[in-house]
Order: structure tokens, then C-alpha cells, then sequence
């Protein structure tokens, strides 16, 4: 598959969120996207990114963002996450990691000096027509929200 672009059609994904409700990009039509790709739950970046995108959610929604997160661990697991770091915004469990290779951030990853496939952490901004207006692949976690808004400037 070929590497995703600004100005691509986003792919189309479905799946469940921390909630078991089924969430798809068609029934988000209309609504502009923040769909950010992290790692895993409860760990240090992640949590970072997510509590950014917490603080900062009043202001993405001002700009018309709704924020959707989308990791390969559980239901259960993202209902934690959620509790634990007090999100305010819907995370989608891809255990079967579908919506990540789908948009080409299902790959390999070095630490320590070990190879091993993983979440590469990037974020897409999706527009209401369903095309990809812009990709962070180098994310600032603890600034991530400061980052999007910053970039619209």
C-alpha cells in the first residue's frame, strides 16, 4: 500500500469503542477528525499525548474537531485509560490491528536495539468530505494539542 498523503481520501475503518459501541469514519461524515494512532494505554507518551488532547479538547472542538484515539489494546483496557487519566473523547480498540495498517501505521520499530512491529504514532486530521488535511508523524506527546492548533495558524 502506498503511503497516505495530505489531500488523500481517508480510508474508511469501523470498530469498537471503549464503550463496545461501533464507530466509523462514514457515520462521522460531516464532522472533522482528529484520529490519532498511539502505541498503547498507560504508558508514558501515551499518556502524555492523551491528557494533551484532553486539556486541549474545548479548544479542537472550537476549531470544529472531534478526537478519536485508536490503539491495539482492548475495550477494557481503553475503559481504564479513559477513567484513570480522565479522557474526555473516544478511543477505538483495533485489536486485530485493521484500522492501523489501513492507514499505514501498523510497522516496524526499533528501541534498545531491538526490531519489532508495533505503532508507528501519528495523527491524521480528517475534513468533513472524508480527505486527510494533514499528517503529524513527529509528534510532540506532551504538546500534541498545542502542535495541531499551532499548525492552522
Amino acid at each position: 500500500m502506498d503511503k497516505l498523503k495530505v489531500g488523500d481520501k481517508a480510508p474508511d475503518f469501523s470498530g469498537n469503542d471503549q464503550n463496545g459501541n461501533l464507530i466509523s469514519l462514514a457515520a462521522l461524515r460531516g464532522k472533522r477528525i482528529v484520529l490519532y494512532f498511539y502505541p498503547k494505554d498507560n504508558t508514558s507518551g501515551c499518556t502524555a499525548e492523551a491528557c494533551s488532547l484532553r486539556d486541549g479538547k474545548q479548544e479542537l472542538e472550537k476549531m470544529g474537531f472531534t478526537i478519536i484515539g485508536v490503539s491495539p489494546d482492548s475495550e477494557k483496557s481503553h475503559q481504564g485509560f479513559i477513567t484513570k487519566n480522565n479522557l474526555n473523547f473516544t478511543l477505538i480498540a483495533d485489536t486485530d490491528k485493521t484500522i492501523a495498517q489501513a492507514y499505514g501505521v501498523w510497522g516496524l520499530k526499533k528501541f534498545m536495539g531491538r526490531e519489532y512491529m508495533g505503532i508507528l504514532r501519528t495523527t491524521f486530521i480528517i475534513d468533513a468530505n472524508g480527505m486527510i488535511e494533514k499528517i503529524f508523524n513527529k509528534v510532540d506527546t506532551k504538546k500534541h494539542f498545542e502542535q495541531i492548533v499551532d499548525s492552522y495558524k
